[in-house]
């Protein structure tokens, strides 16, 4: 890693949390109404913390969504409106990568592709130019990378390692080999190493295996992982090989890991089609750790577990089974802004 670059762990201090609000131009369109109530309630819960930017395609959003949260009591003191027309609201993976560089900022712009080209993604992709063209984060430099790669992909402990898996960045970059991938993700990440697994999915998600559904870094050395333990579920296999995986992964002074497993949520269907309810996907605050919580009795128990990882925060629960219909949750559609970005 280098001595000027550094990319800061999820639970260093934050100046805000970036959202984009739902709209019929989006895939909610379907389910406008039930995906609205969950950002009510991450709005309310972020900024019980600290501050919530939301982008809105359009001042009509804006005014809709301002009178939205202050009929449900948000703080609005801590909520800034963005304009900006976006694709979708997965804003952690068209959201900006930020470094920390000497006593500033950096931010990384790299090519959002919805994930393999799979969805409509031009303007999504120009979202980090935008918003610094419109001034949001100071004199902070942009600099675009001309290489897919999602925010939910990757995951660093703020000290010089990254853990992601070889199958998302395999489907993104089919022609490069593990040993290219590893240079250039340590090159623009500023980080020591890679951390590599090879194991772990979840049905209805169509991101390719990204690691904020699978495993996380929490502070002093630990990853909390998503477990399963039924062998009758069909993900039982894999997540039981990538749970060996992760046991045998070593800090970077050659210690194992401290190891917390995530309860497995009952099957949640829509029509035949599983959905992705992971309680990986959480977002870490200032003094607080939001989870998505399903409506399951796994929820309570998922929460003890990150209480345990993370001490000393406040651990709040998001009712997210909304989310899920499109294959995303909690952490997909955040993205956390360090602290003095806006300055």
């Amino acid at each position: 890693m280098t001595e000027t670059l550094r990319f800061p762990a999820e639970w260093e201090p934050q100046s805000a949390i970036l959202i984009a609000w739902p709209h019929a131009g989006t895939d909610w369109a379907e389910r406008l109404a039930e995906v609205e109530e969950t950002y009510i309630a991450l709005v309310q819960a972020i900024t019980r913390f600290q501050d919530a930017w939301i982008c809105v395609a359009d001042d009509d959003l804006q005014t809709y969504a301002e009178a939205r949260l202050r009929s449900a009591r948000v703080d609005m003191e801590r909520v800034r409106f963005i304009p900006f027309d976006y694709d979708d609201t997965w804003l952690r993976d068209s959201g900006p990568i930020t470094l920390r560089e000497g006593d500033g900022f950096r931010l990384l712009d790299f090519r959002f592709t919805a994930w393999g080209g799979k969805f409509e993604a031009g303007r999504d992709d120009r979202l980090v130019e935008a918003l610094s063209a419109q001034g949001l984060f100071g004199d902070t430099p942009r600099q675009r990378v001309d290489f897919a790669l999602e925010g939910g992909g990757i995951e660093t402990d703020g000290d010089g390692t990254l853990l992601t898996t070889w199958h998302c960045l395999h489907e993104r970059h089919p022609e490069a080999g593990r040993d290219e991938l590893d240079s250039s993700l340590r090159g623009w990440l500023a980080q020591d190493r890679v951390l590599w697994l090879d194991h772990g999915y979840l049905e209805g998600d169509d991101t390719d295996a990204h690691i904020d559904t699978l495993a996380r870094f929490a502070p002093h050395d630990a990853i909390v992982f998503q477990a399963c333990d039924d062998p009758a579920d069909s993900h039982y296999l894999e997540l039981q090989a990538m749970a060996a995986e992760i046991a045998a992964l070593r800090t970077a002074d050659g210690r194992p890991y401290r190891l917390f497993p995530l309860p497995w949520a009952a099957p949640i269907l829509d029509g035949e089609r599983r959905l992705a309810a992971s309680y990986a996907n959480f977002l870490i605050v200032n003094g607080a750790v939001l989870m998505p919580a399903y409506g399951d009795p796994a929820d309570d128990r998922a929460a003890d577990v990150l209480a345990e990882a993370f001490p000393g925060r406040e651990i709040v629960q998001v009712p997210c089974r909304p989310l899920i219909w499109q294959n995303g949750s909690l952490h997909c559609v955040t993205m956390q802004l360090p602290l003095g970005i806006d300055d």
